[in-house]
């Protein structure tokens, strides 16, 4: 597969300067859910109630949905807010606000239920954090601009593209070790489903043009066939109309008759229809 789409601005790394509306609605939640979460810590813990939890998904159904907008520490939802801004804005730009957030979930859910599969056997852990999306997020920026340069620790200038094969290299290697209260396993996931999305998102949109292209072939085909008989049509008349001013209407073959009587009908349907 070959990505083409590459912005005027590839060789130079770009600082977003708005909040888009998704993001904004992304990262005040996240904030404000945190917030939440600290204020009550005293008095209820929401991890066991929004995070994922193999032994009670069921039946807190919300689980793989909510579990993205729970944080261990501000350095948690710190990174993971500054990561979707840096990255996720323009990505909304692109899409718009609707396939953006799509995008987002799929990737973040997705990731989750993934998580969830390889840890059935582990009824006492818990998932949070919306990394599963957010690397998501990095791998299609990293498929769309893959020559922009970014700044690691805003000094050390690389391409996204090489970031992006770094981060999924870690996190590959870094989802055997399942001692880490990381969960790799969900940032590769989050970059997996991504990919996938966006390959079979690029083979349907390849896909309808052709199907798009056909249908005006045929469309065009047809037309110059109509055409071609109109024209065939119009020469015969013009012929029999000849015949008719050499030799009289009484001369004419039955065929011929028959010819200006399905062209005089014709004529008259236009008529009305006019």
């Amino acid at each position: 597969m070959r990505y083409q789409f590459q912005s005027e601005y590839g060789q130079h790394s770009w600082r977003p300067r708005i909040f888009t509306d998704a993001i904004k609605i992304l990262i005040g939640s996240n904030l404000i859910l945190f917030a939440l979460k600290v204020l009550v810590a005293g008095r209820l813990d929401l991890v066991p109630l929004f995070g994922l939890a193999p032994d009670t998904v069921w039946p807190l159904i919300w689980q793989p949905f909510t579990y993205m907008f729970m944080h261990g520490n501000i350095w948690h939802v710190g990174i993971n807010m500054l990561v979707l801004w840096m990255f996720g804005s323009e990505l909304e730009m692109l899409w718009g606000k609707t396939e953006f957030l799509r995008y987002y979930f799929i990737t973040g859910i997705g990731s989750g239920l993934v998580w969830l599969l390889f840890n059935l056997g582990n009824p006492h852990t818990v998932l949070i954090g919306a990394s599963g999306a957010v690397y998501g997020i990095l791998l299609a920026y990293g498929l769309l601009f893959p020559n922009r340069t970014v700044y690691i620790y805003f000094v050390i200038p690389v391409k996204v593209k090489w970031l992006v094969l770094f981060l999924g290299a870690a996190a590959f290697f870094s989802s055997f070790n399942t001692l880490s209260n990381i969960s790799n396993l969900t940032h590769l996931s989050g970059m997996v489903i991504g990919f996938f999305y966006l390959k079979k998102d690029l083979r349907w949109t390849r896909f309808s043009f052709h199907l798009r292209k056909r249908a005006v072939e045929i469309k065009s085909h047809l037309e110059e066939r109509k055409h071609k008989r109109t024209r065939e049509t119009q020469r015969e008349i013009d012929r029999i109309l000849d015949r008719i001013n050499e030799v009289g209407i009484d001369k004419l073959t039955p065929d011929e008759l028959q010819t200006l009587e399905q062209a005089s009908r014709k004529m008259s349907r236009r008529q009305k229809k006019d």
